[in-house]
């Protein structure tokens, strides 16, 4: 409970300054100039005991009901043709800077999408995708974090397609968010995506695809091109 000043200007004593005079007492006999040892690297697996950092990634994101694959960098084009020819697309959104080589094998329309020439939401909403890079991908948490790179595109890119395909690199997966949000430049257009786009109704009823797509799919390329 906090006490508050008597009235008539008495002397003020709080919670918050009981507890700050014992933290001064107990630190009395320690440097003023000693750093602070913060063990901010330590692996995922490691503290919690779930397993490789790839595999916690894997198992977080198929909890919330994504599709993940991985795959060999040699073996990405096909990967992406097979994960595009399963949904029947025919037509893509692709973002200015996606590489090309990703498609080599696949026969679908790829539109291009650029800040300088967007596609209107009306042609996003009549294509059967989208494929996009990411920024950085969290194995605690299975979350896949877009910034807005010329791989990645614009927000609306992502969210008005009813499905996601995102190439994912092992050396951009980390084991925490502390991590993820060190790489991460908070200036850029930041896009937070966990799993598929979900709510639930007051009966507790999940529905999919509500406020972005019904389908995200992983790629995670698990050796350097």
């Amino acid at each position: 409970m906090v006490e508050t000043a008597q009235e008539g200007g008495g002397q003020l004593s709080t919670s918050r300054e009981n507890i700050l005079r014992r933290v001064r007492a107990a630190l009395v006999d320690v440097p003023a100039d000693e750093p602070v040892e913060r063990s901010t690297q330590q692996n995922y697996a490691d503290s919690h005991g779930a397993g490789p950092t790839l595999t916690v990634l894997e198992d977080r994101l198929r909890d919330y009901r994504a599709l993940v694959r991985r795959v060999g960098s040699d073996h990405l084009a096909a990967e992406v043709a097979a994960a595009l020819e399963r949904r029947g697309a025919e037509r893509v959104v692709v973002p200015f800077g996606a590489p090309r080589e990703w498609f080599a094998a696949s026969s679908v329309e790829c539109l291009p999408d650029s800040v300088e020439e967007p596609l209107t939401p009306a042609e996003l909403d009549r294509v059967d995708g989208v494929v996009t890079g990411c920024a950085v991908a969290v194995a605690e948490t299975g979350t896949i974090v877009l910034d807005g790179s010329s791989d990645q595109g614009r927000r609306a890119i992502t969210l008005v397609p009813d499905h996601h395909l995102c190439v994912v690199r092992t050396d951009q997966v980390v084991d925490a968010v502390p991590q993820a949000v060190r790489l991460l430049d908070p200036a850029r257009p930041l896009t937070w995506i966990s799993g598929p786009s979900a709510t639930s109704d007051i009966e507790l009823n999940r529905v999919e695809g509500v406020h972005g797509p019904r389908t995200l799919e992983v790629l995670l390329v698990t050796d350097a091109p």
